[in-house]
């Protein structure tokens, strides 16, 4: 019978022996790590959010009535509603839309000290950048620049969404890390964050794209019904010139007619005055269906609860300058350690 192998013994105390002895060159690690943090991290430009939450009214009847509520408790959402076919879920799919993201470049903001007014174009086009990384982006342009023949420079609020330049396509992507919504499932709350650089800044955008979100979705729901409205509206409009134009021939023959009895002058006013009423009937009809037509369109119209409106932010949301450089020391002291362990562990381990 082979003689069993020695498994290898790990000794934790002369382990704690040799890392005491080399404490002097964690101590210059920390240095050089607490040095090369700072000078990375500082620099960094602070960033605010701002956060809005609404609950908008869904249109239609809710699938499933009661079984929807008692399914969203445990998390399951049975979808939209009626013949909506935009509901809360799809919300944030919106955001990812280039035609949104574009239509927000023309929103004025303003700094907190007062010193910049802006739209938000200009405002994303002159963000600070950390100086650390300006010399790599030159070498990323450069080097980007002998393989682009021609490079497409931002066109700036009133761009179409269809074909972007290069520094817009850029700027919209930046966008969307800047602007999120977020959909909650089981409650249908949307919760729209905003990033900026001023907190001032970020708690106007958040305002302000809670309102363009909610011109959007009124637009969407009332688009027929309005489209209705014009339609019936140029009608009346047309039955209306029409009416005035009969009731004009009417009054003009009447009063060039007021001593005549003669039969065929009595049927021609009849003819006139049964031409003007008809014209009437059809005014007053069409009329109604104009007023019935507004009254769809305020019934379309969906209501926002606003949950949590936007407020200017106090303290900054980041950098975590403190967390980094603590992170930064933990690993370094991590690494060192695994280094002047591994040469006294076991080959075998």
């Amino acid at each position: 019978m082979e003689k069993e192998k020695k498994k290898p013994v790990i000794d934790v105390r002369e382990i704690i022996a040799s890392l005491w002895k080399k404490k002097w060159l964690f101590v210059k690690v920390w240095c050089i790590v607490l040095v090369l943090s700072a000078l990375w991290i500082f620099p960094q430009p602070r960033y605010y959010t701002a956060e809005v939450s609404l609950a908008p009214e869904t249109a239609g009847t809710e699938v499933g009535g009661g079984l929807a509520g008692i399914a969203a408790q445990f998390g399951f959402n049975l979808g939209g509603s009626g013949n909506d076919a935009f509901y809360p879920v799809l919300y944030p799919e919106l955001f990812s839309s280039p035609a949104f993201l574009v239509s927000l470049w023309d929103i004025q903001v303003e700094t907190l000290d007062g010193e910049t007014k802006c739209d938000y174009y200009t405002y994303l086009k002159n963000q600070k950048k950390n100086p650390y990384t300006v010399p790599f982006k030159a070498v990323k342009r450069w080097v980007r620049s002998l393989f682009v023949t021609k490079k497409q420079t931002g066109t700036g609020v009133g761009a179409s969404a269809f074909q972007l330049s290069e520094d817009d396509y850029g700027l919209m992507m930046t966008m969307q890390e800047k602007i999120i919504c977020k959909n909650d499932k089981k409650t249908d709350v949307t919760t729209i964050v905003v990033e900026a650089q001023d907190p001032l800044v970020c708690a106007l955008m958040a305002d302000s794209v809670r309102s363009r979100l909610q011109k959007f979705l009124i637009d969407y729901r009332t688009s027929k019904a309005r489209l209705d409205l014009a339609y019936y509206q140029a009608l009346s409009d047309s039955a209306f010139t029409e009416y005035q134009i009969s009731m004009k021939l009417y009054n003009e023959y009447c009063d060039t007619h007021k001593n005549i009895i003669q039969q065929s002058s009595q049927s021609q006013k009849d003819v006139l005055a049964s031409d003007l009423e008809m014209k009437k009937t059809t005014y007053q009809a069409y009329q109604a269906q104009v007023q019935a037509m507004r009254s769809k369109v305020q019934e379309k119209t969906p209501a926002f609860t606003t949950l949590k409106s936007a407020t200017v932010p106090v303290k900054p949301d980041g950098p975590k300058r403190v967390i980094f450089i603590l992170a930064m020391l933990f690993l370094s002291t991590i690494v060192t350690g695994v280094c002047v362990c591994k040469k006294m562990l076991p080959a075998e381990i």
